[in-house]
C-alpha cells in the first residue's frame, strides 16, 4: 500500500541520518543512485526527502546506508515536498538559485509563454541535470538543466 508523510520531520531525520552514512562511508550521491537504479538527482532528492523510491531502490539504498528496515520504509513514502522553509534563503548556493530566479524568472515566464503558450513546466514529469564544464575564459562552469514536460492550461 502506498502511504503518504503529513509531517516532514519523519522525513528530515531520515535525510539527517541517510548523509551522515553517505559520509561515513565516503559515497558519492552516484554510487547511491547506481545502487538504486535510478537517476542521480531523483535519487538525491528522494534521499534528501523530496520524493518516494520504488520498493526495490528504498531496500537497496538503505542496505548501502546501513539504514534499517523502518528507514527503507520512510524512504518508500510519499513526502511532505518542499526542502526550503520560508523567507530568503540563507545558504549561499540556495540563495544563488533564489536570486537568478529574481533576477530571470519573469524573463523565463515570458518566453516559456511566448514559445509554449499559456501554461506551466512540470515538476513532477521532470529531468534535473548537473555538469560541470570548462570555461573557455579559464575555470569552470556549471550547466543545469531543467528538463519538465510543458502543461498547456486547458480552458473549461
Amino acid at each position: 500500500m502506498i502511504h503518504a508523510q503529513f509531517d516532514p520531520s519523519a522525513r528530515q531525520a531520515l535525510a539527517v541520518a541517510a548523509v551522515d552514512a553517505k559520509t561515513r562511508k565516503d559515497l558519492s550521491w552516484q554510487q547511491i543512485a547506481d545502487a538504486a537504479g535510478l537517476s542521480v538527482a531523483f535519487v538525491t532528492a528522494a534521499v534528501l526527502g523530496q520524493h518516494p523510491l520504488p520498493a526495490a531502490s528504498a531496500e537497496a539504498v538503505a542496505e548501502l546506508l546501513g539504514l534499517d528496515a523502518d528507514a527503507a520504509r520512510l524512504l518508500r513514502t510519499i513526502p511532505t515536498r518542499g526542502s526550503i522553509p520560508g523567507g530568503v534563503p540563507t545558504d549561499p548556493t540556495i540563495y544563488r538559485f533564489h536570486e537568478m530566479l529574481q533576477v530571470y524568472g519573469t524573463t523565463l515566464k515570458a518566453l516559456v509563454h511566448e514559445q509554449l503558450g499559456d501554461g506551466i513546466i512540470s515538476a513532477i514529469n521532470f529531468r534535473l541535470d548537473v555538469k560541470k564544464v570548462a570555461d573557455p575564459d579559464g575555470g569552470e562552469r556549471a550547466v543545469i538543466t531543467l528538463d519538465g514536460k510543458y502543461l498547456p492550461t486547458k480552458p473549461f
